[in-house]
C-alpha cells in the first residue's frame, strides 16, 4: 500500500506538533529548580539535621569520611548534576531501608534510569575498597577478646576468629539459601581465592561444618547455647568447653546481627528484583561498610542490643545435638580433647581456691 504524500503545510504542521509533545514532556526551569530545592533538603538534613543515623544508619562524620574513601580510593567521581555526597546517600537510603528504586526515584526527584545508574555506580566502588576492609588475618597477634579473658586465654590463643560459613576477614557469596554448609566451607578452601587459616591455628564453627583441623567445633550431644547454663553451670570439661566456645562463637552471630539490622536489605523476605550477581554485590558491600563502621563509628549500643536479642530469644536445636562418633579421632578432635582438660582443671583449681 502506498505511503500517503503530505503536502508542505501539511508536513509542517505535523513537525510543529511534534516540537509541541516534546517541549510538553519536558520538565520546566520551574520544575527543575523545585527537585534540586527537594534533593538539597535530603542532603542538609543529612548533615546538618541530626537525622544522619536515623536514615542511613552512621553519624554525619562517618559518612563525610566514607564519600572521601570512595572519591579518593574507590573512583567515584561527581557527575555534571550530582554530587558524591547524593551519589553515596542513594545508595545508602537503599540498603539501610530496603527501599525500592522507584521509591528513593521521588524522593530525590530523579528518573528511575538515573536512580539506577547511581546506585550502581557507588556499589562498584565500595567494591573497589574491600581489600582495605576485608582482609584475612595473619595469626601473628592474638585477639583483644582472647588475651585479655582468664576464660579463653591460654586455651584458645591459637583461635583465628569464629566462623560461621561467612564471616568479615572472607566474603563468598552467590551460593543458594539451600546450599549445605559443608559444602560451602569445601567450596571456600579449593576456590581460587581460598579461605585461608595459618598454620597452626583453626577457626570456632558450629556443629554443622565438617570437623577438620582447623576447624573446631562444639562436643555433640552436650549443652552448648549460653542459656542452657543459666540455671546450673558446667559439670564437666565437655560442658565447660561448650560454654566458653558458645561465648566466642556468639562474636559472629552479633556480627550478623548487626549487619542485618544496620542493612534491612539483606534480610529482606519480599521477592527480590535485583539480578543474582547484583544481590552478590549488595552483600559483599553491606560488609565493607560494616567492617568500615566498626573503625569509624562503633554503635556500642546496638551491638549490646543485638547480644540480647541472641541471649534472650529461641535458641537453635539442630545438628548440635547429634551423637559424637568414631570418626572424631583427628588431630583436631585431640586437640578439643587437650583444651577441654586443661580448661576443666584451671576451672577446678580457682573454683577450690
Amino acid at each position: 500500500m502506498d505511503t500517503p504524500v503530505l503536502n508542505p503545510a501539511h508536513a509542517l504542521r505535523a513537525r510543529q506538533l511534534q516540537v509541541v509533545n516534546l517541549i510538553c514532556l519536558l520538565p520546566t526551569r520551574k520544575v527543575i529548580l523545585e527537585r534540586q530545592v527537594v534533593r538539597e533538603e535530603l542532603l542538609h538534613n543529612l548533615l546538618e539535621g541530626g537525622q544522619c543515623r536515623d536514615l542511613i544508619r552512621m553519624s554525619e562524620n562517618a559518612f563525610r569520611r566514607l564519600c572521601e574513601i570512595l572519591q579518593t580510593i574507590g573512583g567515584l567521581r561527581r557527575t555534571q548534576h550530582m554530587s558524591v555526597e547524593e551519589h553515596v546517600a542513594r545508595l545508602l537510603h537503599i540498603v539501610s531501608n530496603d527501599l525500592r528504586t522507584r521509591f528513593t526515584s521521588w524522593m530525590y526527584r530523579r528518573s528511575r534510569s538515573t536512580m539506577s545508574r547511581c546506585f550502581h555506580r557507588v556499589l562498584r566502588s565500595i567494591i573497589a575498597i574491600e581489600g582495605l576492609y576485608i582482609q584475612q588475618p595473619t595469626g601473628d597477634v592474638v585477639s583483644r577478646e582472647i588475651q585479655e579473658s582468664r576464660r579463653f586465654y591460654p586455651f584458645f590463643k591459637d583461635c583465628i576468629r569464629a566462623i560461621d560459613g561467612t564471616h568479615f576477614t572472607y566474603v563468598l557469596t552467590g551460593w543458594e539459601g539451600t546450599a549445605s554448609d559443608s559444602r560451602i566451607i569445601k567450596n571456600a578452601f579449593t576456590r581460587d581465592d581460598k579461605l585461608l587459616i595459618p598454620s597452626s591455628k583453626y577457626f570456632l564453627v558450629d556443629g554443622g561444618l565438617p570437623y577438620a583441623n582447623k576447624l573446631m567445633a562444639p562436643y555433640k550431644g552436650v549443652r552448648y547455647h549460653l542459656k542452657e547454663f543459666s540455671m546450673r553451670g558446667p559439670q564437666n570439661s565437655k560442658e565447660l568447653f561448650n560454654l566458653r566456645h558458645a561465648s566466642l562463637h556468639n562474636t559472629i552471630e552479633r556480627a550478623f546481627g548487626v549487619l542485618k539490622r544496620r542493612f534491612p536489605i539483606i534480610r529482606s523476605t519480599t521477592e527480590p528484583f535485583y539480578s543474582c550477581e547484583t544481590q552478590s554485590a549488595i552483600f559483599l558491600a553491606c560488609c565493607i561498610l560494616h567492617n568500615f563502621l566498626l573503625d569509624e563509628d562503633r554503635d556500642i549500643n546496638l551491638e549490646d542490643g543485638v547480644m540480647q536479642e541472641i541471649l534472650n530469644g529461641p535458641q537453635e536445636q539442630d545438628r548440635r545435638n547429634s551423637i559424637e562418633t568414631d570418626e572424631d579421632n583427628s588431630r583436631a578432635y585431640q586437640l578439643r580433647n587437650s583444651i577441654a582438660n586443661e580448661m576443666w582443671a584451671n576451672y577446678l583449681a580457682h573454683s577450690n581456691n
